[in-house]
């Protein structure tokens, strides 16, 4: 029985918060600090019902912030660069990955074991081609034929529920959250600050730390590979159990 897993795309895949940094200084120059907390307000800005990962969840502290490396933006300003950014033309082609080559060992993982990935995003929309085109053309270009790209709002738990997913890997513990709650699917958090930073309790609610989209793949591989045949989904129920 083949696999189906959601990869999330910005911060997991996409590097996002590149680009914006490089629009702010754009907008408001030098020494502007766009990471943690502009992200978290962005998806309230874009109207996504994704929760703020400074508010707390039930057994697991939010991440540690790390040091300002400049001024942050106030409310305004966040306002005004997610207005500059729904104003460029196919924006979401134009990221970079954050793991150079990540998308194409997912088309080949995906391959070798017959699995079914579908990617998932919070993404607005920005002016060009629709959200979803324009994230399935980025897939393309970084290796990954014919992708499946869902748009998404809500609990990623609901939906990973809802279509009966195996796994779903992402970058923000709040998402990892609602899959390990609200879903029978791993959830597999990919941590990419310092390891001693990790949200206590990550472990104990069913999520699963990785420090790359590498590392989720080769313990994806590694426990369908030690599985008999035909035992894989017997075995998925118990370790859920």
């Amino acid at each position: 029985m083949s696999l189906r897993i959601a990869v999330d795309l910005d911060g997991t895949l996409a590097d996002m918060d590149a680009a914006l940094q490089e629009e702010a200084e754009r907008l408001f120059g030098p020494g502007v600090d766009v990471h943690g907390s502009l992200r978290a307000r962005a998806d309230g800005q874009c109207g996504s019902e994704t929760p703020d990962p400074t508010a707390s969840s039930p057994g697991m502290r939010p991440p540690l912030a790390p040091p300002s490396a400049g001024t942050r933006l106030t409310d305004r300003q966040q306002r005004q660069l997610w207005t500059r950014v729904r104003a460029i033309e196919n924006f979401w082609e134009s990221l970079r990955e954050v793991e150079p080559g990540a998308v194409a060992r997912i088309a080949h993982a995906a391959a070798a074991h017959d699995w079914d990935v579908l990617f998932i995003s919070t993404r607005p929309q920005s002016e060009g081609d629709t959200t979803q085109i324009q994230s399935q053309r980025w897939l393309r270009q970084h290796g990954f034929e014919l992708p499946s790209v869902f748009v998404v709002s809500g609990s990623r738990g609901r939906i990973a529920a809802a279509l009966t997913l195996d796994a779903v890997i992402d970058d923000r513990p709040e998402n990892c959250l609602d899959v390990a709650t609200d879903s029978k699917a791993r959830s597999f958090l990919v941590w990419r600050d310092a390891p001693e930073a990790v949200p206590p309790g990550a472990a104990r609610l069913g999520i699963e730390v990785v420090f790359s989209i590498a590392e989720a793949l080769q313990q994806l591989e590694t426990r369908e590979e030690a599985a008999p045949e035909g035992f894989l989904t017997r075995l998925r129920g118990a370790l859920r159990a």
